[in-house]
């Protein structure tokens, strides 16, 4: 088990339920869309699992980490095994591609030969080899998308989070940032994704987690990849 919700509540001021009373676990190799409308408590849901939100009753699990009893070091230390991906990509615009990549593991604390080394790599595995120098704003929407995600898995993180990744993006782009999500995973890291938009997620035959008003309200278990 990577994941667990149990009996979670989030509630704002003035009363504002973002989620109610949520179970959900999410297995080690899962590929899960967490599907909803705007306002339907997926960013929510999203921020609790990595922490940056933490929930108003119940319990978050991520590994051996537990929402209950979460000092500033175990936030630091669960956030170099989570990797995040937004929709509006959040690259400092005046760093190339590599530096925005370097950048999470400067902050690790990595020699700068392994950041080189290992900043090189994960572009490669983007596809953007020979946009490693650019800034971002000379790279198109899914180029700075594939950087924001070659940030995010550039130490080598169980689990992937991506908050509407393909939102700014044209359909045949989104499509692209999707089987480079489902490669990610077919590597061994687990991948959530919270989108309201299934145009393109919907050739991908996996499990979907809606919700609606910051309720569960279908989990429609998990299969394959389809043909």
């Amino acid at each position: 088990m990577l994941v667990e919700f149990e009996n979670v509540s989030k509630i704002y001021e003035h009363g504002i339920i973002a989620l109610d009373s949520i179970n959900l676990v999410i297995d080690k190799g899962e590929f899960v869309f967490i599907h909803g409308p705007s306002g339907a408590g997926k960013t929510t849901l999203l921020k609790l699992i990595y922490m940056d939100e933490f929930p108003t009753s119940g319990e978050v699990r991520v590994g051996e980490y537990s929402s209950g009893k979460m000092s500033r070091k175990d936030i630091a230390m669960l956030r170099r095994k989570v990797g995040v991906v937004f929709q509006d990509f959040r690259l400092i615009s005046d760093l190339t591609a590599l530096e925005n990549v370097a950048i999470a593991l400067r902050a690790a604390g990595k020699k700068p030969e392994e950041i080189r080394k290992r900043a090189n790599i994960v572009l490669h595995s983007v596809g953007l080899s020979t946009k490693r120098h650019q800034l971002p704003p000379k790279l198109s929407g899914g180029e700075q998308q594939r950087t924001a995600i070659a940030r995010a898995i550039a130490l080598r993180p169980a689990l992937l989070l991506a908050d509407e990744p393909t939102g700014n993006l044209d359909p045949d782009t989104a499509l692209g940032i999707f089987d480079l999500l489902i490669d990610i995973n077919r590597s061994g890291t687990t991948v959530v994704v919270a989108t309201h938009d299934l145009r393109h997620a919907e050739r991908l035959r996996k499990r979907m987690i809606r919700l609606e008003e910051g309720k569960l309200v279908t989990d429609g278990g998990m299969i394959g990849v389809s043909p």
